[in-house]
C-alpha cells in the first residue's frame, strides 16, 4: 500500500506518470509440448484463480494464503443485473454513467481488496458490456423491440450499441494500463446478455421485431449466399425471395412441437438460428479484438461461450462455437460444469473442450461448486436479492465438508487429467472457507507446479465422440430432443474409459493416431465426405457409431454393422462392453467417475467400495496427497473408497525388466 500511495503522490504532483508505473504482463496463451497453456511474462503460470461477485479482503486473503495468486472480478458498464428474468440487482455501480462520463471507482476497491491480501495479485477483470437504463432511454431503436412495445437492454445486431459499448471498453482499458494498477493486469473477460454468458435475453419466449435485426439478418443472407438471389430462392424453396425482402424465421418458441425439423423445409428457420448464433459469436470476436489492440495484445482475452454440450435451446445463441474458435483475439473460452450437480455423476464443461484445445485455446471451467458452507445472497447482500431467489434446488450445497471436499477434488481431477484451468467462483463468499477444503484448492495449484504438461500423454483417450452444435436448430421442441440425445454425457463419465469431445466441423482435422471408438453423436445426416471419412476410419479398423435422428448403426467393421432404430441414450454398461468389445482400454469395471489423463487417474464414487484399476503400462502408483506408493511397478492396483469420495493417484510410467 506504501508503493501505491507514492504513484499516487506523483501523479498528483505531475500529472500523467505513465513511465513511472509498473509494466503491463504479458498474459497469453501459447502451445507447451503441444498443449494450450497460460503464460504470464513468458512463464508458464498455473491455471487457477479466485473469483467473488461480492469481492472481500478476508476471502482474498485465503485464496492467496492457498497459493492462488490470480483473482478475477467483475465489472460494469451498466447499472443493471446479470439476471434480467429473476431481477437481481446490480452487484457494483456501473462505470458509463454518461455518454462521455465514466466512473472507475468500483475497479479501485476491487483493486485494493485485493492487493491488501495479495501484493502478488494478477487479475482478470470480467467487464460486463450490457448497456446503462440511461442508453435504453436514448436510443430505443437500437434496443431489443417485443411485440407489446416495450424494449429490453441492447440489441446484439446494433452497430452503435458495438462501437459506443466498444469505445467504453476500449477507455477502460487504457485507464487500467495507465493506472498504478497497470502491473497487476492480467486480461479481460468480455461478458454480455443473460447472467454475463452471452445469452439473449428473454423470458419464456424470443420475439425480437427490431428493424435493424431484419436489416442486419439480411446483409448476413447476402454474404452466406455469396449475394446470388437465386441460391437463396432454392434453399428457401421461394421464387419471390430477394435480400431485401427475406426475414427472419419465428424462433419465439411460443409454438413448440415433439419432433425433429425437415432441413429440406425449413432452411428458413435453420438460417435465422445460425444468423442468431453467429451474431453473438462476432461480437465476442469484435470486442476480444478492441482489448487486444487497446493493451498492444498484452492482455488475455476471454468469454463464455459454446455451451452446445449442455444448453441445447436454440435461442440462446450458443451455437457458433467452430466459427468463434477461428478467432485469433481470443485466448480462452469457459462454461459453468454441467448442473447435474449430484454425488455420483460427471459434471463435464458445457462445450467441447478438446476443440477449444485443438484451435490453441485455453479452457476454463467455472468451479461454481456448492458446499456445506455456502452462502446465500439474501444472507450476504439481501439488498440487491429479489424475494425467493438464490436459495433453494441448485443454490443448495451437500450436507457436509466431507462430501463437499469429494466435490472440489473432482473438479481438480478432472482439470489436471484434462489439462485445463478454472476457478473457483466463491459466488456470495465464504464458500470455500475452511481449511479441508482450502487445502483442495492449494494441492491443486501445488500439483500443477509438481507435474507440468509432459510431451506425451501415454493416458490419450481412445474414445472420441463428435457433436454437432447445430442439431439444436432442428429441434423442433426448442431442445428436448437433443437433450435425448445429448444427455449420454453421463453415462460416458462412468463407462471406465477417458474420452475425447470434439466439433463435427474439426472432423477433417480430427487426430485420430490413438481412437479405438469414434462416436457421432446426433449428427443429423453425413456429406460424402464425411461418409468417406468414415469408411476409413472402418477401414483402420476403428470402430464407429453414428446417432442420427433416426437411431444408433454401429459399424463394427467394413462388412458388419448394426442398427438400433430409435435407439438414441445408453447405459454405462452398455458403452463399457461395447468399449471392451473394440479394445478400448477400461481403467474401470463400474459405473463410477473416471478421469484418466496426463498422468492422472481419479475414481469418484457414491457408493464406496473395493475398486481395482487397471492400467495400459506399467507404472509407479503414488497418491499425491500422502505422499504414499501404492505400488513400485504394476498394471492395477485396489483402492478402497468410502461413499461419497474422490481419490486422486499419479501414474508415471516404467520400464518393466
Amino acid at each position: 500500500m506504501r508503493k501505491l500511495s507514492i504513484v499516487f503522490f506523483l501523479v498528483y504532483i505531475f500529472g500523467s506518470l505513465t513511465a513511472y508505473l509498473p509494466a503491463v504482463p504479458h498474459a497469453e496463451v501459447k502451445e507447451l509440448h503441444g498443449h494450450p497453456t497460460l503464460y504470464i511474462d513468458e512463464t508458464p503460470y498455473p491455471p487457477f484463480a479466485y473469483m467473488s461477485y461480492l469481492g472481500e479482503t478476508r476471502y482474498y486473503r485465503e485464496a492467496a494464503e492457498a497459493g492462488i495468486h490470480l483473482y478475477c472480478f467483475p465489472a460494469y458498464l451498466g447499472n443493471r443485473g446479470i439476471n434480467s428474468t429473476s431481477r437481481i440487482g446490480p452487484f457494483r455501480p456501473a462505470i458509463w454513467i454518461e455518454e462521455n462520463k465514466f466512473d472507475y471507482s468500483s475497479i479501485k476497491i476491487d483493486f485494493a481488496k485485493i492487493l491488501k491480501a495479495d501484493p502478488q495479485a494478477e487479475v482478470i477483470i470480467r467487464i460486463h458490456l450490457d448497456v446503462p437504463q440511461w442508453w435504453d432511454d436514448r436510443n430505443p431503436g437500437e434496443c431489443t423491440l417485443l411485440p407489446d412495445g416495450t424494449s429490453q437492454r441492447q440489441n446484439f445486431s446494433s452497430e452503435l450499441w458495438r462501437k459506443q459499448a466498444g469505445e467504453a471498453l476500449a477507455g477502460c482499458v487504457r485507464w487500467l494500463i495507465e493506472s498504478p494498477y497497470s502491473g497487476h493486469l492480467a486480461g479481460i473477460h468480455v461478458a454480455a446478455g443473460f447472467t454475463e454468458e452471452w445469452f439473449y435475453h428473454f423470458s419464456g419466449s424470443f420475439a425480437d421485431i427490431n428493424p435493424l435485426r431484419v436489416r442486419s439478418f439480411q446483409a448476413w443472407l447476402s454474404e452466406q449466399y455469396q449475394n446470388n438471389p437465386q441460391a437463396l430462392q432454392e434453399s428457401w424453396g421461394s421464387n419471390q425471395l430477394t435480400f431485401e425482402n427475406a426475414v427472419p424465421a419465428d424462433i419465439s418458441g411460443i409454438l413448440k412441437q415433439d419432433e425433429w425439423r425437415d432441413p429440406s423445409g425449413n432452411q428458413d428457420v435453420i438460417d435465422t438460428f445460425r444468423f442468431h448464433a453467429e451474431t453473438m459469436a462476432d461480437n465476442i470476436a469484435y470486442f476480444c479484438g478492441i482489448v487486444k489492440e487497446s493493451s498492444n495484445r498484452k492482455l488475455l482475452t476471454g468469454a463464455f461461450y459454446g455451451y452446445h454440450f449442455y444448453v441445447t435451446d436454440p435461442r440462446r445463441g450458443h451455437g457458433a462455437l467452430g466459427k468463434l474458435l477461428e478467432c485469433p483475439d481470443l485466448d480462452y473460452l469457459s462454461s459453468p460444469n454441467v448442473y447435474n450437480r449430484v454425488m455420483g455423476e460427471d459434471w463435464p464443461p458445457m462445450a467441447a473442450v478438446q476443440s477449444v484445445q485443438l484451435h490453441g485455446k485455453l479452457w476454463m471451467a467455472e468451479n461454481d461448486t456448492r458446499t456445506s458452507i455456502t452462502t446465500l445472497l439474501k444472507d450476504r447482500a439481501p439488498e440487491i436479492c429479489p424475494p425467493g431467489q438464490y436459495q433453494s434446488g441448485v443454490w443448495l450445497g451437500p450436507p457436509d465438508i466431507k462430501s463437499s471436499e469429494a466435490l472440489l477434488w473432482k473438479n481438480s481431477a478432472r482439470m489436471l487429467a484434462y489439462g485445463y484451468g478454472g476457478w473457483w467462483f466463491d459466488m456470495w463468499g465464504g464458500w470455500f472457507s475452511d481449511p479441508v477444503l482450502l487445502n483442495v484448492l492449494k494441492t491443486t495449484g501445488k500439483l500443477y507446479r509438481q507435474y507440468p504438461p509432459q510431451k506425451e500423454n501415454l493416458m490419450a483417450p481412445q474414445v472420441c465422440i463428435l457433436t454437432d452444435e447445430e442439431l439444436q436448430y432442428l429441434d423442433a421442441g426448442f431442445g428436448s430432443l437433443c437433450e435425448n440425445i445429448l444427455s449420454n454425457r453421463y453415462a460416458l463419465g462412468k463407462t471406465g474409459a477417458p474420452y475425447d469431445l470434439y466439433l463435427r466441423s474439426d472432423s477433417k482435422i480430427l487426430p485420430v493416431t490413438s481412437y479405438r471408438v469414434i462416436w457421432l453423436l446426433g449428427i443429423p445426416s453425413l456429406t460424402d465426405k464425411e461418409s468417406l471419412k468414415i469408411q476409413d476410419w472402418i477401414d483402420s479398423g476403428i470402430v464407429v457409431l453414428w446417432t442420427s435422428l433416426k437411431g444408433t448403426i454401429i459399424y463394427q467393421d467394413s462388412k458388419k454393422s448394426s442398427f438400433y432404430q430409435d435407439r438414441f441414450t445408453w447405459s454405462p454398461a452398455e458403452l463399457r462392453k461395447l468399449w471392451q468389445d473394440s479394445g478400448v482400454h477400461l481403467y474401470l469395471d463400474t459405473d463410477d467417475v473416471l478421469y484418466a489423463g496426463r498422468g492422472w487417474l481419479s475414481i469418484h464414487s457414491a457408493r464406496g467400495g473395493n475398486k481395482v484399476a487397471k492400467l495400459p503400462f506399467h507404472a509407479k502408483i503414488t497418491d499425491p496427497l500422502t505422499g504414499e506408493t501404492v505400488a513400485t511397478s504394476a498394471k492395477s492396483f485396489n483402492t478402497q473408497l468410502e461413499p461419497g469420495s474422490t481419490r486422486l493417484f499419479r501414474i508415471e510410467p516404467v520400464v518393466k525388466k
